[in-house]
């Protein structure tokens, strides 16, 4: 059994605009499929240790009733237009420390996206808990077929479009 899931989507954008949803916080809340991710606060990072806040609403799992609370998105791999990976800071201590993250190459026809979720470095008391993975390789490829069609709208939308 592995602790990564990996899903891969060809999507017809260059990775610079793929890149700029992923790298906004309302482009994370935008293109989730779980239902979870309901509104974020933060700028768009630009490095490794950029953080921002996303509201969660578990209920749209309809596994854990934790309602709804606050985490910080925390930016661990950052590569313009080709990597950013991040993990999930909340208030349950210990902190899991499972990884999302997207990675980007161009391709003649596009950009190849690969999706990735690794919880091979959980703390031990999480992995005894036997809730991983928390999201499944489907609701990671609804969210590559979510992101192609965001891209595809023009997502950002910027002051000068209605």
């Amino acid at each position: 059994m592995t602790d990564r899931i990996e899903v891969q989507r060809l999507i017809s954008a260059p990775p610079s605009q793929i890149f700029g949803v992923l790298a906004d916080p309302q482009g994370h809340v935008a293109i989730d499929a779980t239902g979870m991710l309901q509104d974020a606060d933060g700028s768009p990072v630009r490095a490794a240790g950029d953080t921002f806040v996303v509201h969660m609403d578990r209920e749209a799992l309809n596994d854990f009733p934790l309602g709804k609370y606050d985490v910080t998105v925390s930016i661990q791999d950052f590569e313009q237009d080709r990597l950013i990976s991040w993990t999930i800071l909340g208030q349950i201590r210990p902190q899991i420390g499972h990884v999302y993250g997207y990675r980007l190459e161009p391709h003649a026809d596009g950009t190849l996206v690969t999706s990735f979720y690794d919880w091979s470095d959980i703390d031990q008391h999480w992995r005894d808990a036997g809730i991983f993975p928390v999201v499944s390789e489907l609701a990671l490829r609804a969210t590559l077929g979510i992101l192609d069609r965001t891209v595809r709208r023009g997502y950002p939308r910027s002051s000068t479009q209605g």
